[in-house]
């Protein structure tokens, strides 16, 4: 029961559209893996998005235009499953066996919650309170080893390998699901604002100005990047002096995260360089990189088609190895099952 497959799971979210921060902290980590030793699945958590209000034809859109961005990308349907949630029910089942697991002090921990629902927690959905139950399902429905996420998303991890354990425990099914590890890496896994060094980059944010989204095309990323907000100072001579200096760290973060650098090769390249240097170089490095995703995905999301018959596929494969999990799941916990299938 102990030896599980090392595989890959990650979701993204379809509410608002695909952003840099996006690309750099999540999906170009999910190509370069697929090119690894894993069974990778990837998913587009359309479950998630509802746990706050949805106007349904945006939420099919959204959901279509972000496997858009996983396929424009590189993400290659035939290494890698891709599917979206819904498709597959034994998420929302078996989250509820973890609602069930879980418990409430575990959840009231739960900073994100917090920080979404803010002063108006008592008119949240039950569905946001509970969301980290189903992201913990999403992952043990496939026994996932590995899970690529942002800083911001470990303590849903972390919450993830804790039901696991208390499943295992309470069960007496030692081993049955495994302990994901969080996998965080990279120069860029918080993508911040281009006008506010102190905020993460979002999809919600007021101005356009302040993100770079998958669909711009060269022009939109190049004004941005020349746009972005800086301070005075020259590019400094060694890492610690960005320290104090947000938008000049992200800055040197994105052009690490799409040039493949380490933060360290880009200051010595760049050591004591103006902005009026670095900003156009970071823009034709972003327009290199990001131009081609963006006609790709246009090019997609012309084929509304094409992606409903991956995501269905997908959604195919990732069944046949989550109902057996499912199943053994339910047979461990009682459950009578007597239907034929």
């Amino acid at each position: 029961m102990t030896n599980h497959t090392p595989r890959v799971f990650s979701g993204i979210k379809p509410s608002g559209g695909l952003t840099l921060g996006n690309y750099l902290g999540a999906i170009k980590r999910f190509v370069d893996m697929q090119a690894q030793d894993f069974e990778t699945i990837y998913c587009v958590v359309d479950l998630h998005a509802i746990t706050v209000w949805q106007d349904p034809k945006e939420l099919t859109d959204a959901t279509r235009e972000v496997a858009a961005g996983f396929l424009a990308a590189g993400i290659d349907p035939s290494q890698s499953i891709l599917f979206n949630q819904s498709q597959v029910p034994a998420h929302a089942e078996l989250a509820w066996l973890f609602n069930c697991v879980a418990r409430v002090g575990w959840m009231n921990r739960m900073t994100q919650f917090k920080d979404k629902a803010g002063k108006n927690a008592e008119q949240s959905s039950l569905g946001l309170y509970a969301y980290p139950s189903l992201m913990a399902a999403d992952i043990l429905l496939y026994h996932a080893t590995h899970v690529p996420v942002g800083e911001d998303q470990k303590q849903h991890v972390e919450l993830t390998r804790d039901i696991a354990a208390k499943f295992n425990h309470d069960f007496k099914a030692e081993g049955f699901f495994p302990q994901p590890e969080p996998i965080i890496e990279g120069p860029a896994t918080r993508v911040m604002n281009l006008r506010d060094g102190t905020k993460k980059m979002s999809k919600s944010g007021e101005s356009d100005m302040e993100r770079i989204n998958m669909t711009d095309d060269a022009d939109k990323i190049a004004k941005k990047f020349k746009k972005a907000k800086t301070d005075p100072e020259p590019l400094p001579e060694t890492l610690d002096g960005l320290k104090d200096r947000p938008e000049a760290k992200n800055l040197v973060d994105i052009y690490a995260g799409l040039s493949g650098l380490t933060n360290e090769q880009v200051i010595t390249e760049y050591a004591g360089a103006g902005w009026g240097r670095f900003k156009p170089a970071l823009a034709d490095l972003a327009v290199e990189k990001l131009a081609p995703i963006s006609e790709e995905m246009s090019r997609l999301m012309g084929d509304k088609a094409e992606i409903d018959r991956i995501l269905g596929e997908g959604a195919d494969k990732a069944e046949a190895i989550a109902q057996p999990i499912l199943d053994q799941a339910y047979d461990i916990a009682g459950f009578l099952r007597s239907r034929k299938r």
